[in-house]
């Protein structure tokens, strides 16, 4: 019989997320998957997964689930409290959750996002290869709202891994390494220099789709309009307001302002844990 996860508890937004549908860029489709992909591997691997099984990425307010049979789970990522039926639980490792109980995954105290992994996988219908959630094209199963029923995938033969291990902690400062973007060209000189040399903070306007920033504006050195063009993950993409925007794993696949720069992909996971007021650089590498 399927294992099947009641939603107790929304929490402020919570998706179902894996390694997501790269390779559809042509067709308009974004990669999306979980932001912290270190992070859903890790807790995956706790249980025995494939690395890139489906789990849960919330949003700083966690999430509640009820099992309708006994489960395995690991909640790592953020930190954040986790209890079984009100009894506390251990977070980064492995947990076992009774038919009936409630899991409940609470507020982060550092970071953003949290990963809740089932034994087994988050099992809904994939769409393009992917069960992950798309927030900009739609595609993929909706955020979790309260009383959605999610199914569980049978647990595979893999050999789990210790109980416990090391996760990474949520930056203190966000370090982006750059490279210079194709319309570079687009800005003045002393905007190049401002990008690696000013300070800037991480806004609260941040989502899936993109990190913004606070901090100085950019001058462009070329007006006028730009005509709509592919982007990339890591795209540093810089509109009317002057502030940098770092595409994240839901970005549109297409736009039509002046991208200055590209962060590395490995530096993006340190990106999903970055809170509001995050002071952030962005260095040449």
């Amino acid at each position: 019989m399927t294992v099947k996860l009641t939603t107790v508890r929304a929490g402020a937004l919570t998706t179902v997320q894996d390694a997501g549908r790269p390779g559809h860029a042509h067709l308009g489709v974004p990669r999306s998957g979980a932001l912290d992909a270190p992070a859903m591997r890790l807790a995956n691997r706790l249980l025995g997964n494939g690395p890139d099984a489906a789990v849960l990425e919330t949003t700083l307010t966690g999430c509640a689930l009820r099992p309708d049979r006994a489960v395995t789970v690991v909640v790592g990522g953020a930190p954040c409290p986790v209890t079984v039926d009100g009894r506390p639980a251990a977070w980064g490792g492995p947990v076992r959750v009774p038919a009936g109980a409630v899991l409940d995954v609470g507020t982060v105290t550092a970071g953003v996002r949290a990963y809740v992994a089932v034994a087994g996988g988050i099992a809904v219908d994939p769409v393009l290869g992917s069960r992950s959630t798309d927030l900009l094209s739609g595609l993929g199963p909706a955020p979790l709202r309260d009383g959605d029923v999610l199914p569980v995938g049978s647990p595979g033969r893999r050999a789990a891994a210790p109980a416990a291990a090391p996760w990474p902690a949520p930056p203190a400062e966000l370090v982006l390494p750059v490279r210079p973007g194709p319309r570079a060209d687009w800005f003045t000189p002393a905007a190049l220099r401002a990008l690696t040399s000013a300070a800037y903070r991480v806004s609260a306007q941040s989502n899936r789709i993109g990190l913004r920033t606070e901090g100085p504006a950019l001058a462009r050195a070329t007006e006028g309009e730009l005509p709509s063009e592919g982007m990339v993950l890591g795209a540093v993409q810089v509109p009317p307001d002057g502030r940098p925007v770092v595409f994240l794993h839901d970005h549109p696949t297409t736009g039509g302002y002046p991208v200055i720069a590209v962060v590395a992909e490995p530096a993006l996971a340190a990106a999903a844990q970055a809170t509001a007021g995050t002071p952030l650089r962005f260095t040449l590498g």
